[in-house]
């Protein structure tokens, strides 16, 4: 004989209650995140492109009715229709001199990857020629023969991170002892800044000139290409005062209790810097070493140029001189990655920054 179940309605409001909580722990949210990390960022994204083609149009119109206009007032009316034509016809001969449009923009890019390509086969090319000299020239102790033809826009690229990459580790061997330094000691704080609150502000083509007398005359009668040394100590000495000074507050702004501490555990002074006052200064520390990179990589520009180094810098101002349309385009994508790679420096910062502090921070 089969036995019932019988559940009283109190036991069965108890379930009902307790099917409920489970289901309300269960409900998703709405998805938010995709409107505002997505859709949003998306929409700009494609708003800022509007505007900038609508301005590059706006302003190709603009040279272009004056010049139509400048060749029927000095050469009449039929030079004037010719002129509109060639124009209209988008012929290379009739390009605008000013703001390029997203579209040859992107023409640009596809123009700087092909080169790319063909600069690495020639790289190939020359390699395999001249591998069985150049291992006679190694085995007689010569100097191999070395590639001297153009170079892509990705080895300049390469060029200028190299320089970045140097001029910031110098500036973070010089500043960060330095900071250390002058943070514990009061005295030589206010010693040494007069000398911090002068040279802070000097401009990066100061630097540059400055570093040129002196690299110059130490290196005098040498034949050798000083361009990357002296490009990437006057990057260096032009961006290290932020991680200077963020490091000599963070060390002088350490909780007493800490210091307290490391003199009852009767620490050396070695172990006190290493134990106690740099991890606890690293926030600021990092926050003067991003601002560093990001100051080291805004000034490389200026200081390839006057350099003379084959970087970003000389590419630009060489695109510039120039002057022709694809000229244009090419400034506009130096400019995209100049900024793109910015940004990814300062994540790449901030990455480190968040496994080495116990702050952790998104950025901005």
């Amino acid at each position: 004989m089969k036995q019932s179940v019988t559940v009283s309605k109190s036991e069965e409001a108890k379930w009902l209650e307790g099917i409920k909580v489970v289901l309300s722990k269960l409900q998703f949210k709405t998805p938010t995140f995709n409107l505002k990390k997505i859709i949003v960022p998306v929409i700009s994204i494609v708003a800022f492109i509007g505007i900038w083609y609508l301005g590059a149009e706006a302003l190709r119109q603009r040279e272009i009715n004056f010049r139509v206009e400048k060749a029927l007032t000095d050469q009449g009316q039929a030079a004037a229709n010719a002129l509109q034509a060639c124009f209209a016809s988008n012929e290379s001969t009739c390009q605008t001199n000013t703001l390029p449009s997203p579209t040859q923009v992107w023409a640009s890019v596809i123009t700087l990857v092909n080169d790319y390509y063909v600069v690495k086969q020639d790289k190939l090319d020359f390699k395999n020629k001249t591998a069985a000299v150049n291992a006679k020239r190694i085995a007689a102790g010569k100097a191999p023969i070395v590639y001297t033809g153009r170079a892509s826009f990705v080895d300049i690229v390469i060029r200028s991170l190299k320089t970045v990459f140097a001029g910031f580790l110098l500036a973070f061997f010089i500043a960060v002892p330095i900071g250390i330094v002058i943070g514990l000691s009061p005295t030589l704080r206010n010693a040494i800044n007069w000398f911090i609150q002068i040279f802070k502000p000097v401009s990066p083509v100061v630097w540059y000139l400055l570093v040129f007398m002196i690299v110059k005359t130490l290196l005098i009668g040498t034949s050798s290409d000083n361009s990357f040394l002296i490009s990437f100590i006057s990057v260096g000495l032009c961006a290290m005062w932020a991680t200077l000074v963020n490091t000599a507050v963070g060390v002088s702004t350490v909780d007493k209790d800490y210091i307290n501490v490391a003199k009852v555990l009767k620490l050396g002074q070695l172990q006190k810097i290493f134990k106690i006052i740099l991890p606890s200064s690293l926030p600021l520390i990092f926050t003067g070493l991003r601002i560093t990179l990001s100051v080291a990589w805004m000034v490389l520009i200026a200081i390839e140029l006057l350099a003379q180094s084959p970087g970003l810098g000389t590419f630009v101002w060489e695109e510039f001189q120039n002057g022709s349309s694809e000229s244009n385009s090419k400034i506009i994508v130096a400019m995209f990655v100049i900024g793109i790679i910015g940004f990814l420096l300062d994540r790449f910062m901030l990455t480190i920054q968040n496994m080495v502090s116990f702050n952790k921070s998104e950025g901005i």
